[in-house]
């Protein structure tokens, strides 16, 4: 007789062929349909604010990684367990993988852009997993007497499940290739903007080693949303949108876009979520059409409406207040990021840039639609969990180098980072504290606009001992960074930034 852990395994292994079968499926038609992401999904649909914020504090830009595989753990403990069944009557596993199929198949209906197509790679991991499970609960040893009958043999349920364990490894990995190349990020040649950024020079990257560069390369931005998977997008295909309480409804084109009169701007984005001293924030120079130029296509003088509400390919919903985006700052749907089109990662064909405003309410990516309306008539994603609907950016600053306890030799060194305040006049100064003291002006890199960060630096003599450092900013106005200690929920993190060190 099999033990219990030889079927529990068999359980385990028949929902992995499942798995991969489905992620095949989904890898060939849409992605995020797979199960065990439409579950992942799912769950970050309905986890709790606070909750949502701890796994970001706790595990940063793995979380998504960690969600799919406590979900993954979560479906193989249960695969398990019909397993088990399965040794007592092959029906009540079957039933129990039945059941888990059909929460990843509820999952991706609810899905906000959902299909009825989306049910199929849940529906092919089900039919394949109890076809699996079948095959090897089915595959008895020889009886005692030695008439082996039409029965396998142990041998044959081990080839059995070896032929099974590739096939779900060879499915796994074809779907993950498959995924990625539809997914890739596609280049476009963009136009030269008709108004370009100013050239810049005099940065502090080589002369300050250690300090976040002062232009954040494409490939170390840093990326947060709820996407578990990325979407595919056909440029031919793709449309923006705007309607609403607008004069006419409009759709646009990438190459209506890329037709435009471009901008280039170099402006610095950051996540709510950011802690004080965080690396969720970044700086790049975007290249696109004016926000103001792409809503004049629909006519919005007469509008009553006080957001606008943002769609992405896949349902996702972001508001932007409509008078901060219209106010003159250079807001854009950006096509370009640092002289090249968009990376699939962040917004590919094209994304919201609204200077100033923390990313949750100004940065959709992957948009697909504009829609002029008011608060009191509809609530974007994150405003339905509780989020300002009006957060600017507040004033920060960040010690990059030396690292926080690091252990430094005593000598002449520098202290350097990161400060911003955009839309505020930029960073007017930048104050350094040791161990309690006063604050000491600290050397400016150059200034990269309004809407920028800038890179400042302070000598050092490290003398040995433990030491706390600490900075704050001041913005263009003459305003210095708030020191209370605010978490990031509901409208952005503020305090200043400590570290310790030790000098031996």
């Amino acid at each position: 007789m099999r033990t219990r852990l030889t079927y529990a395994g068999l359980g385990v292994l028949s929902t992995l062929v499942g798995v991969a079968a489905g992620h095949l499926v989904a890898s060939l038609t849409t992605p995020s349909s797979s199960p065990v992401l439409a579950v992942g999904s799912a769950v970050v649909g309905l986890v709790p604010t606070p909750l949502a914020e701890w796994a970001i504090a706790q595990f940063g830009t793995h979380d998504k990684t960690v969600l799919v595989g406590s979900v993954l753990v979560g479906v193989l403990l249960l695969a398990a367990v019909a397993g088990l069944l399965a040794r007592r009557r092959f029906a009540y596993g079957a039933g129990l993988l039945v059941v888990l199929v059909a929460i990843p198949a509820a999952a991706a209906l609810t899905r906000r852009s959902a299909g009825i197509g989306d049910v199929l790679p849940s529906l092919v991991a089900g039919a394949a997993g109890v076809a699996a499970l079948a095959w090897l609960t089915g595959a008895r040893p020889a009886p005692a007497t030695g008439d082996e009958g039409d029965a396998p043999t142990r041998r044959g349920v081990l080839v059995a499940a070896g032929a099974l364990a590739l096939s779900a490894a060879a499915m796994g990995g074809a779907g993950r290739w498959i995924t990625a190349y539809r997914t890739r990020t596609t280049r476009v040649d963009i136009p030269a903007a008709a108004d370009a950024a100013a050239p810049t020079s005099g940065s502090l990257d080589e002369r300050v080693p250690g300090i976040s560069p002062f232009r954040t390369p494409t490939d170390r931005f840093y990326r947060i949303d709820t996407r578990l998977s990325l979407p595919v997008v056909h440029l031919d295909d793709w449309t923006l949108t705007i309607d609403g309480d607008v004069e006419r409804e409009v759709r646009l084109s990438f190459d209506d876009l890329a037709a435009m009169p471009l901008i280039e701007r170099d402006i610095l984005l950051t996540c709510v979520s950011n802690e004080v001293g965080g690396s969720y924030v970044g700086a790049a120079r975007w290249r696109g059409v004016r926000l103001t130029d792409v809503l004049a296509e629909a006519g919005i003088g007469a509008t009553g409406a006080d957001q606008i509400l943002s769609t992405d390919l896949d349902g996702m919903t972001i508001s932007t207040p409509l008078e901060l985006a219209t106010d003159g700052r250079d807001a854009m749907i950006a096509i370009g990021m640092n002289g090249r089109s968009l990376p699939q990662e962040h917004g590919f064909p094209a994304r919201m840039i609204v200077p100033g405003l923390y990313g949750f309410i100004s940065a959709c990516k992957w948009i697909s639609r504009m829609t002029l309306t008011t608060y009191a008539e509809q609530d974007a994603y994150w405003t339905q969990r509780g989020w300002a609907t009006d957060a600017p950016i507040k004033t920060s600053s960040r010690i990059d180098t030396p690292p926080s306890f690091a252990t430094m030799q005593p000598g002449r060194t520098v202290i350097g980072g990161v400060a911003w305040a955009p839309h505020r006049g930029g960073v007017q100064r930048v104050e350094v504290r040791i161990d309690g003291g006063g604050w000491q002006p600290a050397r400016l890199g150059p200034a990269g606009g309004n809407d920028y960060w800038r890179q400042w630096y302070l000598p050092w003599t490290a003398e040995s001992g433990e030491h706390s450092l600490a900075v704050r900013a001041v913005d263009g106005q003459g305003v210095v960074q708030s020191p209370a200690r605010v978490a990031p929920f509901p409208d952005g993190a503020s305090g200043f930034h400590e570290i310790s060190v030790i000098v031996a």
